[in-house]
């Protein structure tokens, strides 16, 4: 029996999972990152602390599991995917890394529009956001002599595996499931934009090697290996971005499926076998499938689950569970009385709007707890219509056969009764709680030989635990009530800007 780990570097800590190669979960490990907020909007992590929460957490799983370390037969890692950071010519740390959550470089977002958002969304397939391209700029412009001595800009995920199999910052990589986010890459073809590169004043040189998710990088250093636990020179594919993984992990592995996390950010994904970037409306980031020739357009609501346990917690002071909200809102009519919410307590990123905010709409003495909470689901399913609206648009003859949801919120039959319904989907639970977790040690596994085909892999391990089938007319009812949230969020857009001027 051979065994593979897969290792998901998070933002909220590092997953280690030891699968063995029927894709068995064997053991798991955690351990909570720290975030580090230096000033107003910054948001960085140690670099080095991430590598130790990987070397530490693998080491536990092959301990605690008591497997023969010399069984394993490769290691696979998945991480966020919109910061990034750097490395100098060594393959050591050249900056902190700059999380997805850090915003310092939101001046540097113009530069991009200058050149013209319509045509980065074309070459790159994803809205400017405060991704890799403004990110770099800042770097470049505010911070000088670290981008001098950057060799190349790479991800955390992929820093970790460089440092673990002693890769300099000439052999710096990324694999094609990140670079939507990069503001610099061809997406469709799989390489870097020198147009792109050219009008923002960035050195191609700093820009790493684009690769597969499943290429072999490199194995384990002695070093390394000594503190994971295992043999010098264990096989490291180049890994993934986290919600590439997920998606994947899931079965999302052919055109037509629809992949819904339920978690902290509420993100609706499709798969596409075209590349059809939204330019129009600036709302689906186009990225690529660990499934070459597979693409999976986005959006999310930033925080949107987290807009439930709000309610939860600050209003209702924890005095029901989840369990007891979920079947009050099950009794709650549909459109919970008129009830509209406005999920964005943070903006609205798709399309990016930083000044919208959350917002209960048409309130009445009528409403209480279940109306609330319900209409917090019914607004995020809104948000979705809206995103399977533009899927629609972009790629009129893509059939939408089923979402398959992941997350905490999966477990709520009425959240997913919701979506079903306002999307006119069925929405599929499955057999696995960390998909992610599946998808890099396939990953692992197909790129050492351990497996011959990935998806073929993938579709034995992923089965359909539970269904909800849509209602037609509440489809129908649903629809209205979505123009109508739309025409709302469009009102009130000039309200949040005067507030915000205060």
């Amino acid at each position: 029996m051979y065994y593979l780990i897969g290792v998901d570097l998070g933002t909220q800590g590092t997953k280690t999972s030891l699968l063995n190669e029927n894709c068995e979960v064997i053991q798991e490990a955690f351990e909570e990152s720290r975030l580090i907020y230096p000033s107003a909007g910054a948001a960085e992590q140690d670099p080095e602390e991430m590598l130790g929460s990987v070397l530490r957490t693998v080491k536990q799983v092959v301990e605690s599991s008591g497997i023969n370390p010399k069984r394993v037969a490769g290691i696979g890692l998945s991480g966020q995917m919109a910061g990034i950071m750097g490395v100098d010519r060594e393959g050591m740390a050249s900056t902190p890394y700059d999380s997805w959550l850090d915003t310092r470089c939101g001046a540097y977002r113009q530069p991009f529009l200058d050149v013209g958002e319509e045509k980065v969304i074309s070459i790159t397939g994803t809205p400017v956001t405060y991704a890799h391209g403004p990110k770099i700029l800042w770097w470049k412009h505010e911070h000088p002599d670290a981008y001098k001595n950057t060799h190349s800009f790479v991800l955390p995920g992929v820093y970790c595996v460089m440092r673990m199999c002693g890769l300099s910052g000439g052999e710096a990589y990324t694999d094609y499931t990140y670079i939507h986010f990069s503001g610099f890459a061809d997406t469709a073809n799989k390489r870097w934009s020198q147009e792109l590169l050219h009008a923002l004043g960035v050195d191609a040189a700093k820009m790493p090697r684009i690769i597969k998710p499943y290429d072999k990088v490199g194995g384990l250093t002695n070093e390394m290996a000594a503190q994971c636990g295992l043999p010098e020179g264990t096989p490291m594919v180049a890994g993934c971005g986290d919600t590439a993984a997920s998606s994947f992990g899931a079965g999302i592995v052919k055109s037509g499926l629809m992949f819904d996390i339920a978690g902290t950010a509420s993100v609706l994904a499709f798969a596409a076998n075209s590349f059809t970037p939204d330019t129009k409306h600036k709302t689906m980031l186009f990225a690529s499938s660990i499934v070459d020739g597979l693409y999976t357009p986005m959006a999310y609501i930033n925080g949107g689950g987290m807009c439930l346990k709000w309610l939860r917690d600050n209003v209702l002071n924890k005095t029901h569970s989840y369990a007891e909200l979920d079947g009050m809102a099950a009794q709650a009519p549909a459109g919970s009385e008129d009830l509209l919410f406005l999920p964005h307590f943070s903006g609205r990123v798709c399309p990016n709007d930083t000044l919208a905010r959350g917002s209960y709409i048409n309130l009445s003495w009528k409403h209480q707890t279940a109306h609330m909470y319900r209409a917090i689901m019914e607004g995020i399913a809104y948000e979705y219509g809206i995103y399977t609206d533009i899927m629609r648009e972009l790629s009129p003859n893509l059939g939408l056969e089923r979402i398959i949801s992941v997350g905490g919120g999966s477990a709520s039959r009425i959240f997913k009764k919701i979506k079903a319904d306002a999307l006119g989907v069925p929405v599929s639970t499955i057999n696995l709680t960390n998909a992610a977790a599946l998808a890099c040690c396939v990953i692992a596994g197909y790129g050492v030989g351990l497996y011959n085909d990935l998806t073929e892999r993938i579709e034995k391990s992923v089965s359909v635990c539970d269904t909800v089938a849509p209602d037609p007319a509440l489809y129908d009812f649903y629809q209205k009530r979505k123009d109508i949230y739309a025409e709302v969020f469009s009102s009130l857009h000039s309200i949040y800007g005067k507030l915000g001027g205060l």
